[in-house]
């Protein structure tokens, strides 16, 4: 009997360099046109002297090939086997949405991670975010200051319940 390897998951970061499948991914999808590459490599960077692959990080790749292909490949597969979004993607460059991430771990709402040792669990944010005990029941990327504030409010009390 031969042994089968189990396929990790794979985790999408803004910090992880793109993968080689990434990249063979980009050049397929442009055709091997090097100036078209570059342009897309412009375009997420926002950086008109960056044209290398290489500088770009595995969410930047998720997003040209999301932009190429028409396709949103970050979703979450729930026990039915239907695909619903993750409305706990947050933005790293959005100062209340790293308050929140703060708070998680905090509140110990974290997973294993073989990079990191542990990270906020996304997963169970998302699943918060649609429950009836949030306040806001949209995607933390949909809301607006003052809805992120809620949230954030909601936390405090998640973790004031969880140290009594």
């Amino acid at each position: 009997m031969k042994a089968t390897k189990n396929k990790t998951s794979v985790i999408y970061g803004d910090d992880l360099p793109i993968t080689a499948h990434q990249k063979k991914t980009i050049l397929h999808n442009c055709n091997f046109e090097m100036d078209i590459k570059d342009e897309w490599v412009q375009w997420v960077t926002g950086d008109v002297k960056q044209t290398s692959l290489r500088s770009l990080t595995q969410a930047q790749a998720v997003k040209i090939i999301c932009q190429q292909t028409g396709a949103n490949p970050i979703r979450v597969q729930n026990p039915d086997g239907v695909q619903e979004p993750n409305w706990g993607l947050f933005d790293k460059d959005n100062r209340q949405h790293l308050t929140l991430l703060a708070y998680m771990r905090t509140a110990q709402w974290t997973t294993p991670n073989g990079k990191h040792g542990e990270v906020a669990d996304i997963e169970r944010l998302s699943d918060w975010l649609k429950s009836d005990k949030s306040p806001i029941n949209k995607p933390l990327k949909k809301m607006q200051p003052w809805e992120v504030s809620k949230i954030i409010e909601a936390f405090k009390g998640i973790v004031k319940s969880k140290y009594k």
